[in-house]
């Protein structure tokens, strides 16, 4: 379980399909989408 902070919920979320994604400084970060609302959430660092 991968949990990252939702700004539109403003509340810590359970990542839904997370994927690992390089950002473009060359940086790791999990991408996925909040369950609840739906946005976009991304949870830096390497997980």
């Amino acid at each position: 379980m991968v949990e990252a902070f939702c700004v539109k919920c403003k509340a810590k979320r359970e990542i839904k399909n997370p994927q690992t994604v390089t950002l473009k400084n060359k940086r790791q970060a999990l991408k996925g989408t909040c369950p609840v609302c739906g946005k976009t959430i991304y949870r830096m660092g390497k997980a």
